[in-house]
């Protein structure tokens, strides 16, 4: 569904973010991009929605397909109408309106009557039952749990063919990230869906993707299917904190660390 072919990103026509990234999104699957802060994975969104345009980032080299169209000349709101939709960091929601009125805003883009549209809120109240309950709430009034999943079920109503998430469990409780991500899980899998997932909390996107992809300093260092990478020992003892199964390294022995990880040898 989605190729990006050695993309080549700058900022402001001199800052090189993105070194020739290639990644696939095949059609149905959830795809986790991971990697620690600043490696670009925010940006590899941004250059698949069109967003890198507001930020004076361009796409410099290479190509971005999606559904066999070449779309990284694009503007936003043409990607948007081909089916991707990018649910940005930080859980944007408009403050002011209410819940329901933040869903409305989401299926700006649906071509259909008013029947349609309440259709589509009762598809996206089935998913998160919560929103349901606090629908005539001023969404600036949520909590952070509740609000992530308002920018989900805001990007649904739009239904669209591929979303784009960015660290949706950053910021909430364990309880709230195991729920949201159970939620997405079960859209990927009635719906079919699409998912690229970039996220810190490897355990949780692991547990929820088909295949992944580790970014660090622009590039893709190391690729694999989400069992491969669970058990990869240098994902293990970088991004999840563990050595041998099950067992987690104190402190006192991580911080003077020497050992480099295997890609950067």
């Amino acid at each position: 569904m989605l190729v990006l072919n050695n993309v080549e990103v700058r900022y402001v026509g001199v800052i090189l973010v993105l070194k020739g990234t290639s990644l696939e999104v095949p059609d149905g699957e959830i795809i986790a991009l991971l990697g620690a802060n600043g490696g670009g994975k925010t940006t590899t969104l941004k250059a698949i929605s069109g967003l890198l345009k507001v930020e004076e980032g361009e796409v410099t080299d290479g190509s971005i397909e999606f559904d066999g169209e070449r779309i990284d000349r694009k503007t936003p709101d043409e990607i948007v109408t081909m089916g991707i939709m990018q649910i940005l960091e930080g859980r944007r929601v408009f403050e002011h309106l209410t819940t329901e009125e933040n869903l409305l805003v989401g299926g700006h883009t649906l071509r259909g009557t008013v029947a349609k549209t309440k259709t589509e809120l009762e598809r996206i109240y089935h998913h998160f039952p919560r929103l349901k309950e606090r629908c005539n709430e001023t969404s600036g009034y949520l909590s952070g749990g509740e609000q992530q999943m308002l920018v989900v079920g805001r990007a649904l109503m739009a239904r669209p063919k591929l979303m784009l998430i960015d660290e949706a469990s950053l910021g909430l409780a364990p309880l709230m990230v195991k729920e949201i991500f159970e939620i997405l899980k079960d859209i990927n899998e009635k719906e079919k869906t699409s998912m690229l997932l970039v996220e810190q909390n490897v355990r949780v996107a692991l547990r929820i993707a088909n295949y992944g992809y580790v970014m660090e300093n622009g590039k893709i260092v190391l690729d694999g299917s989400a069992d491969k990478l669970r058990e990869n020992e240098d994902i293990r003892e970088f991004y999840m904190g563990l050595s041998k199964v099950g067992e987690k390294k104190r402190y006192s022995e991580v911080k003077h660390y020497k050992r480099r990880k295997r890609w950067l040898a």
